[in-house]
């Protein structure tokens, strides 16, 4: 396993970072188990979870599964999320889960929601400390000063190590960083947004505003929530089989078949050799996903094969303004 600096801080992780969005909810407690530990053994360090996930029962589960020792949580870079509070659930939809908000604080980036949701996601997840604590969304509502505040005492007090942020645009990113600066603030250290082939928009002005600044890029979702995981199989009982393939998704899995690859791990390779990206963070529902997200970091095609799916996946253009000025 070969690791990577994270960003501009000390901290170094593998070329995968392990998302946890399905566990506790499409994937068992047993299943979830197994795929930790063998990411675990593989060398994946970044676990990356959030407060809302399955109203909180995901970090409830990684807290269970950290308590099993063996170096578990001293060899993990662990990273949650505050914005969502864990909702009260309603009855839950195969797909899309709704519920109600359990009040008007306890959601956001007010001081009072990052110091209760930060106690509480601790809590769950059984340890003493965040490597990594991301803003999960833009809080429009609150001042900057304010997220820095709160975040400033709850690195003073070593509940967590570093801030993240999530879900921003370039803009948002260049404001947290400058206020942060003004306060004589380390600021954000990585930033986790949307990224595949599919959907290129923070090649315009996000990625290139994290490398500016120093930070990690983290993409989500690389496989485009399934659709690019090729063709559902009849069994299949995840998001993707309720998706449609577009023309391009059809073209792009017949240059896969031609390949003699796995269009989720050409999808996922693709992802991980862009500029500016330090490790994708996959989701698997199963253990057979998790290990076609392993034959990724094996994939080496030569140039011309990254054109041809470029080219049926077009980007915008570049960096903005270029991308789209003269």
């Amino acid at each position: 396993m070969t690791y990577k600096p994270f960003g501009s801080t000390g901290l170094r992780i593998g070329p995968l970072g392990l998302g946890t969005v399905n566990f506790s909810w499409l994937t068992d407690e047993a299943d979830s188990f197994a795929i930790l530990d063998k990411a675990f053994e593989a060398g994946i360090n970044l676990i990356d979870t959030s407060d809302n996930y399955n109203a909180g029962q995901t970090e409830t589960l990684l807290g269970r599964w950290f308590a099993q020792g063996g170096g578990r949580r001293e060899k993990t870079v662990l990273a949650s999320k505050v914005y969502s509070a864990p909702m009260e659930w309603g009855s839950p939809d195969p797909v899309m889960r709704t519920g109600s908000w359990v009040g008007p604080n306890q959601r956001g980036l007010s001081a009072k929601h990052i110091r209760e949701a930060c106690e509480a996601s601790l809590g769950r997840l059984n340890t003493d400390y965040l490597d990594l604590y991301q803003m999960h969304h833009v809080d429009r509502a609150t001042r900057c000063e304010e997220i820095w505040q709160a975040m400033e005492l709850l690195v003073a007090q070593g509940k967590i190590l570093h801030v993240g942020s999530s879900n921003f645009a370039g803009w948002h990113i260049a404001q947290a960083q400058e206020t942060a600066r003004a306060r004589h603030f380390l600021g954000l250290v990585s930033e986790q947004s949307v990224y595949n082939l599919t959907k290129r928009t923070v090649e315009l002005e996000v990625i290139p505003a994290a490398r500016a600044y120093g930070m990690a890029f983290l993409p989500y979702s690389p496989l485009g929530g399934g659709v690019l995981g090729g063709r559902p199989t009849d069994n299949d009982r995840g998001r993707r089989a309720f998706l449609k393939p577009t023309s391009a998704v059809e073209r792009f899995q017949e240059l896969c078949d031609d390949l003699g690859h796995a269009p989720a791990a050409v999808a996922l390779a693709w992802v991980a050799r862009q500029p500016g990206v330090t490790a994708p963070v996959i989701g698997p529902r199963t253990m057979g996903q998790f290990d076609a997200s392993l034959a990724a970091l094996d994939i080496a095609l030569p140039d011309e094969t990254w054109a041809a799916i470029d080219a049926i996946f077009p980007g915008l253009g570049g960096a903005a303004p270029e991308a789209y000025a003269w």
